[in-house]
Formats: C-alpha cells, sequence, structure tokens
C-alpha cells in the first residue's frame, strides 16, 4: 500500500505523459494527414468500384450485331433478318436497327457533318437489349446468325465485362495495399512518438515502475494520452476528407451538361461515394485513433519489460 501511494503521489508530482509539445502537435498533424490521405484512398476506390459495377451493368444489358456491308449485300434486308434472329431467342427484350440518321452522327466526330453513309462502306448496328435475369443462347444465336447474313458479327460485349471486372478488382487491391501502408506509417509515427514521450520523463517512469506502479498502469496513460491526440488527429483529416468529397460532388452536379462535367461523370458518376463511403470514412477514423492508442500501449509494455529484465 506505501508503494502505491508514493507512485500516486510520483505521479502527482511528475506526469507520466509530458503535456502537448511541438512533437505531440506535431505527431497529431501526422495522423490528421495520413487520416486524410487514407479516406481519400478508399473514397477513390468506392468511386471506382461503383462507377465500374454501372459500367458493367450497362454493358452486359446489351449486345451488337455488326453487319460488314459486301459486294451484292441488300443491306436493309440483311438488317431485318438480322434482327428478326436476334429477337427469336429467349431473354432478349428488344432488337432495334440503327438507321441512317443515327449511324451518320455515330461517325460525324470523325468524318464531319453531312456524310451519306451510301456513298462509303459503313457498317451497320443492331442493338440487341438483353433482360439480366435470363441471358440468351449467344452460342446459337452466333451460328443461326452466320447461316442467315454471313456478314453478320454478334458482340456480346464479354471481353468489355471481365476487363471491367478485372480493373476493379486490380483498383480495389492496390487500393487496400496503399491504405494498409498508410496505417502502418501511422502505426510507426506513433511509437517514434511514444519513445520520444518516454525518453523525455524515462526517470520518473521507471521510478514510478520500481516503487510498485504497475505496467498496466503507466501504459493506460499513454493509451489515454495517444488515444486523445490520435482522435484529434484522424477527425480532422476524416472531415478535411468529407469537405473534399463534397466539394467535387457539388462540382459535378453543377457542371452537368458541360464539356468537363459531361467527361468527369462519365469516368466517375456524380463523384458522390455515397453512404457506405462516408461510412467507410468514419470507420478509417475510428480505426486510426483505435491503432494509435494500440501501438502507444503495446510499445509502454515492451519498454517496461526491457527495464524488468
Amino acid at each position: 500500500m506505501k508503494r502505491q501511494a508514493a507512485a500516486r503521489r510520483a505521479r502527482r508530482q511528475n506526469p507520466i505523459v509530458p503535456p502537448d509539445n511541438v512533437a505531440g502537435r506535431a505527431m497529431v498533424l501526422v495522423i490528421a494527414i495520413m487520416t486524410f490521405l487514407s479516406c481519400l484512398t478508399l473514397g477513390a476506390v468506392t468511386l471506382v468500384r461503383d462507377t465500374a459495377a454501372v459500367w458493367q451493368t450497362q454493358i452486359a444489358r446489351e449486345a451488337t450485331i455488326q453487319i460488314k456491308p459486301v459486294e451484292g449485300l441488300d443491306m436493309e434486308a440483311a438488317l431485318a433478318d438480322a434482327r428478326h434472329v436476334a429477337a427469336g431467342y429467349a431473354g432478349v427484350q428488344s432488337a432495334s436497327i440503327v438507321d441512317r440518321q443515327a449511324t451518320a452522327r455515330l461517325l460525324e466526330p470523325w468524318l464531319g457533318p453531312g456524310l451519306d453513309i451510301d456513298e462509303l462502306p459503313v457498317p451497320r448496328l443492331i442493338i440487341v437489349t438483353i433482360d439480366p435475369a435470363e441471358r440468351p443462347d449467344f452460342a446459337a444465336m452466333r451460328a443461326e446468325l452466320a447461316g442467315a447474313v454471313p456478314s453478320a458479327i454478334l458482340d456480346d460485349h464479354r471481353t468489355w465485362v471481365d476487363r471491367l471486372v478485372a480493373m476493379a478488382r486490380t483498383t480495389v487491391t492496390i487500393g487496400i495495399g496503399v491504405l494498409v501502408l498508410m496505417l502502418s506509417a501511422t502505426a510507426l509515427t506513433v511509437i517514434f512518438a511514444t519513445r520520444g514521450a518516454m525518453a523525455g520523463n524515462g526517470h520518473v517512469i521507471e521510478v514510478l515502475h520500481f516503487v510498485g506502479a504497475e505496467a498496466q498502469l503507466i501504459a493506460r496513460e499513454f493509451r489515454r494520452h495517444f488515444l486523445l491526440a490520435g482522435s484529434r488527429g484522424a477527425a480532422a483529416g476524416g472531415v478535411a476528407a468529407v469537405i473534399v468529397f463534397v466539394i467535387f460532388s457539388w462540382w459535378s452536379s453543377h457542371n452537368v451538361a458541360t464539356p468537363e462535367g459531361d467527361q468527369a461523370s462519365a469516368l466517375f458518376g456524380n463523384f458522390s461515394i455515397g453512404l457506405s463511403g462516408y461510412l467507410g470514412v468514419g470507420l478509417v477514423v475510428v480505426l486510426i485513433a483505435v491503432l494509435t492508442a494500440a501501438t502507444s500501449h503495446i510499445t509502454v509494455i515492451t519498454y517496461l519489460r526491457r527495464i524488468e529484465t
């Protein structure tokens, strides 16, 4: 009891963890920056994943039949025959021929306005809309099209869908890797800060430990201090990341029907990370705060065990 009372008196006279100083404020700033970058990484991964899912859904809902012009081919009759073949399969919701005007508009960016497609060997297209719940037998459709219209080519966009899935998975994997690296850097920062704090008050810690203060008591003081510091830094970084996402979402919504807005929307949607994204930001903030406290706790316990041995 006397040793415990002496430990408490020593702790009151000399705080175990030194108050905030330049090093402590620098650590909070580093944690805020790491949290900000981690949240941005998580938000970017969420945006790419959601956009890739939308692209995949849109591509998977359509197939394209391309008919190449060949000598002696009646293009209009070939289009009608190919459309009839495609529409006859279960799982096909509709099959529509891209008319001459629409085909000319598709080529206008490259060949200029006023194009007469009859003067050029331009392929014609048929857009086949697919039922997501029941995909047609593309192998049988492709074989029947080859017999009815030999110059017809069926593209079910399977290659593009596979590439989008691979891209989304690769992006998520890279994002998780970057997130792990940032969390590791945060943990190393806390380790150095904890060791610095212990070095600055090492004599107090050793006296408390040798007069009877338990290692858990000393570690609890460090854990409380670094939990508060980590929470401040993580909260600041998380709020900054949310502000960035809100600004980008506002910019996207106010630049609809503009060239830059359309390009950004095509690539990243409306820059909204949604509820899951904001929940992920909150989870990153909590994770970094807990990681800060746990890292300081382990560092102190390891230090005290080294003193005992």
